[in-house]
């Protein structure tokens, strides 16, 4: 049976390769946009519905979640990820009872961020936090997938920082990135399948330690910078030093950091 999906966030970095996935099983995608688009307009695929609406206030959400079975929830932004999803939970309640897939991550329930400092650093965990438990409270069915940095935003994050004179590295810090096609593989099964509540976390197959991530893309960039360790305060920093943010037992991914960084360079 063909599903009708309505897939949040789905031209990010996650979003965009979810969606051809769906496509290719056979479901039918509607995917929300803040902005106006139209299949056959330039980065539009012809076979997918596109509707206007914005979670952040909520504008939209009962139009775009109509009819769907499966929402795919992979909207995501540096703050207010919680109240984007209490509006789609919502709308979504109110439109019946469509399975809610979720995209977490690792870590989201071992980091406590209770101080004002914590929330400037680790606030785009706590509302990740906060959306998992919306989610599970809504009475709908879902599933939630918690994972690792993405091999991208983490390359997208050395970039930034390979701008200053010096790179401020976070001390104890380290990272397991993995390969967003592989994360969106992992989703686009989830969303097919039955409810799961919350499945096993998902990371990349090696950790890094921050300083170390940091040089091999200056390497690979060919640049020079001076990397300093800065130890950060706070409970929830703690808390990444002492690997909160890891799935060391759940390392499934396979595409590695060297070799995306690799491929990623050489294209410029």
């Amino acid at each position: 049976m063909t599903s009708a999906i309505l897939l949040t966030g789905g031209t990010g970095t996650l979003g965009r390769l979810v969606a051809p996935r769906l496509l290719t099983a056979g479901a039918k995608l509607r995917v929300l946009s803040r902005q106006p688009r139209e299949a056959g307009a330039a980065g539009a695929a012809d076979d997918v519905e596109y509707v206007t609406g914005d979670l952040t206030t909520g504008e939209g959400a009962a139009a775009a979640v109509a009819g769907a079975d499966v929402i795919v929830h992979c909207a995501g932004t540096s703050k207010g990820d919680d109240v984007k999803t209490r509006h789609l939970v919502d709308a979504a309640t109110a439109a019946g009872n469509p399975h809610l897939v979720y995209i977490s991550v690792v870590g989201a329930d071992r980091t406590p961020v209770v101080s004002g400092l914590d929330r400037a650093m680790f606030g785009y965990v706590a509302a990740k936090h906060a959306s998992e438990r919306i989610i599970a409270d809504s009475g709908l069915p879902w599933t939630t997938l918690r994972a690792t940095q993405f091999h991208e935003l983490t390359l997208t994050t050395a970039r930034a920082m390979a701008r200053m004179p010096v790179l401020p590295a976070p001390s104890g810090f380290h990272i397991q990135p993995v390969a967003a096609a592989e994360v969106a593989e992992r989703l686009a099964y989830l969303a097919l399948a039955e409810p799961a509540g919350l499945v096993e976390d998902m990371g990349g197959p090696h950790t890094y330690e921050m300083k170390d991530l940091l040089r091999s893309y200056l390497r690979a960039a060919g640049r020079r910078r001076p990397i300093v360790p800065v130890r950060l305060p706070g409970k929830a920093a703690a808390a990444f030093r002492g690997g909160a943010n890891l799935a060391p037992d759940h390392a499934v991914g396979r595409d590695t950091w060297e070799d995306f960084l690799a491929e990623r360079t050489a294209a410029g």
